[in-house]
């Protein structure tokens, strides 16, 4: 049916995989045409279906068992755990026309991500226009589309995906109490904040009044923390002047400052067994995947599966192979193929009592969180320093589904996300192979993602204007080759410690060049070993917060050659042909306090100065813009000809190297055309 909301609810029993772990229900809610019915090329018009997926877990199975807590919730008369989750799917809408590939992006933190990452479109998490398509490359590439939440924590609006998951009880029946950590750290001075980072929902405090509560403040990680008195904060919010009580807050005399770390340390309640979220992504991706009845609205029409990630999403992936989330309870592999992009080295909050799923570790702020732990490599490594041995595939091998991998990272996550550790031993001494299914991509000079702004913000530099998506969308037609047609895909390419392209920080900052008006960054983030307490091992419960930071795992950086730009990795043509330096790092301003950290995101631009006068009189040791390319023709020449050099490395679709030739033209005479002594970013805005 299309073109209409359905009036009825479709239920589905799927009783051809038993009671054992499934999609029990599913409940369409909207049928309709896609972007207007628009065609796709030979794969025509596409069709958007929205719903619930309703899922019943048995707790008892060993898929399930793993789950933290899954013994403490609910149960139905006949053993079961049921809860439900939102999700969205654009399939063609003649499936015979698709490529037969399903394409899996977990939500981060409820949202629709890839059709803009991908198709270059406008951000919507309800897509439904011609706008929300973009290039429409996915949809030309036959690409069924699927999206499904998983996160209880997701603050509700925006269209952004939910899931109901139950409440874990205690021995009373009452909902479970609990010791959490919340830190807190802002760029501006505010009265109160909540107890949850990311447009997340915090757990609420058990009362307003628990006197045992602690909120400390410090200036870094490993500071003494310093007691602030119980009588000068409280569980509450304010909005225009006002005080409001609400457990899942608290508000500050004074207020918080920019700068600081703030730690609430507080009993908290209404914990929720997070791992089903896992469960839940695994269990819709079986569904579509492998169920051949009427009941599915892709049911024979898939033979490939294929999950995305960004950053928190990418960290879900991870940790769905390390825990065997990625195997329904039949055995099958609910995935043949992952694409996990800027996760850097962790994996993340998503199993454990009272986890918070947003958290994750920077240069600066919360290391106390159990993200970044061991082990960290595809193959088996050792961590001396607790005797244990490990690796991310050790279940996945031993199950012997272990799926084709690629993991893309950029020059960011080696400052603000641990990356080296996916392919160094703990110690940051040498280097670690790779599974032979896994593929390792870093893109020089760049930074987390794809975004740029007119100003400073509270960064030192302008914000790095790189974006590497067209690298991405050629890999993942390589990925999908290496699958469906069993092309090997390119080589990995990455920083080594064996040829001195993966440094210590020192070495980095002996490196880059002291540029005018620009400091060199101190730290990168080096995650600490967690005491969480004695009953962290074996039943993932936090009994001591904050936790005991023990030796950190020693992280590494790419090298920068004589312009500041990472000599390892895929340069993209505005890298491999610069107009400036790009990095992966951006130092705090002063004003907006911590000056001496990096950012978590953002990288740094820091243009070459136009002419040779120029340079020397700013004492600039980089080349000028006009020694490197005469004329703007030069320029373009140099573009052309790395674009074309990464096409043939298999990188880079030749489809889309003149629209790189363009562009960069378009940003030579914007950089050529700006005011050196502003500080406005503004030339960096297409």
């Amino acid at each position: 049916m299309r073109g209409i909301v359905m009036a009825a609810v479709l239920f589905v029993a799927l009783c051809a995989t038993g009671a054992r772990a499934a999609v029990e229900r599913i409940e369409i809610t909207g049928r309709v045409a896609f972007a207007g019915g628009k065609s796709f090329g030979p794969v025509g018009a596409y069709e958007k279906i929205t719903g619930r997926l309703h899922y019943a877990v048995d707790p008892e199975d060993p898929a399930n068992t793993n789950v933290t807590d899954i013994g403490r919730v609910p149960r139905d008369p006949d053993g079961m755990v049921r809860f439900s989750g939102d999700f969205l799917m654009l399939r063609p809408s003649n499936p015979a026309r698709g490529n037969r590939r399903l394409l899996y992006e977990v939500g981060n933190r409820g949202t629709v991500a890839m059709l803009s990452f991908f198709n270059d479109a406008d951000s919507n998490n309800r897509p439904s226009s011609a706008a929300d398509a973009g290039t429409g490359f996915l949809f030309t590439h036959g690409y069924t589309l699927l999206w499904s939440a998983w996160n209880w924590d997701v603050i509700d609006g925006d269209g952004r995906l939910q899931i109901d998951l139950p409440v874990v009880l205690g021995d009373d029946g009452e909902p479970l109490s609990g010791l959490v950590s919340a830190e807190i750290t802002v760029h501006r001075s505010v009265e109160s904040q909540p107890l949850a980072w990311g447009n997340s929902r915090g757990y609420p405090a058990v009362s307003r009044e628990q006197a045992d509560a602690r909120m400390t403040v410090r200036n870094e990680q490993r500071a003494a923390r310093r007691e602030i008195p119980r009588d000068q904060w409280r569980f509450a919010r304010t909005e225009d002047g006002r005080e409001f009580d609400d457990p899942t807050h608290v508000a500050l005399d004074g207020g918080f400052r920019p700068g600081l770390l703030y730690e609430v340390v507080y009993q908290a309640t209404r914990a929720r067994p997070v791992g089903l979220g896992l469960t839940a992504i695994r269990d819709a991706l079986s569904f579509f995947r492998y169920d051949e009845t009427d009941q599915n609205p892709v049911g024979g029409a898939l033979d490939q599966t294929i999950i995305f990630g960004i950053s928190q999403s990418g960290r879900v992936i991870t940790h769905m192979l390390l825990e065997g989330f990625h195997v329904d309870a039949l055995d099958r592999m609910v995935f043949d193929a992952a694409l996990i992009h800027v996760a850097g080295g962790g994996k993340g909050s998503f199993n454990h009592r009272f986890a918070q799923t947003t958290r994750h570790g920077s240069a600066f702020e919360d290391h106390q969180y159990p993200v970044d732990f061991f082990p960290f490599t595809t193959v088996p490594q050792d961590d001396p320093a607790i005797g244990l041995r490990g690796d991310l595939l050790a279940r996945a091998r031993a199950a012997k589904a272990v799926p084709k991998l690629f993991f893309t990272n950029t020059s960011g996550e080696y400052w603000t996300r641990a990356a080296s550790l996916i392919h160094t031993d703990v110690a940051g001494a040498t280097d670690v192979a790779l599974d032979s299914n896994a593929r390792l991509y870093v893109f020089a000079g760049a930074q987390h993602g794809n975004w740029v702004v007119p100003h400073r913000a509270w960064f030192e530099n302008c914000i790095n204007p790189l974006d590497h998506r067209p690298l991405m969308r050629a890999l993942l037609l390589s990925l999908d080759a290496w699958i469906s047609r069993g092309r090997m895909p390119p080589d990995s390419v990455f920083p080594r410690i064996v040829d001195q392209t993966l440094v210590t920080v020192e070495a980095y900052r002996d490196r880059f060049p002291t540029l005018p008006g620009s400091r060199k960054p101190l730290v990168n983030l080096r995650p600490p070993r967690l005491d969480l307490g004695r009953r962290w091992v074996g039943q993932r419960i936090v009994d001591r917060a904050p936790p005991g930071f023990g030796n950190a795992f020693e992280t590494r950086v790419s090298m920068p050659d004589a312009d500041g730009i990472d000599t390892a990795g895929v340069r993209m043509p505005a890298a491999a042909e610069p107009l400036g330096t790009y990095v992966g790092w951006n130092l705090r301003r002063a004003r907006f306090g911590a000056p001496d950290h990096i950012d978590r995101w953002s990288g740094s631009f820091i243009p070459f100065a136009i002419d040779e006068a120029a340079r020397k009189a700013a004492g600039d040791p980089r080349p000028s813009i006009a020694a490197r390319y005469p004329t703007r023709g030069d320029y373009q020449q140099a573009i052309r000809i790395a674009a074309g050099a990464l096409a043939g490395d298999g990188f880079l679709l030749d489809l889309e190297i003149q629209a790189i030739v363009a562009k960069g033209a378009a940003f030579y005479d914007r950089v050529i055309a700006r005011d050196p002594d502003s500080p406005s970013c503004e030339y960096l805005m297409p």
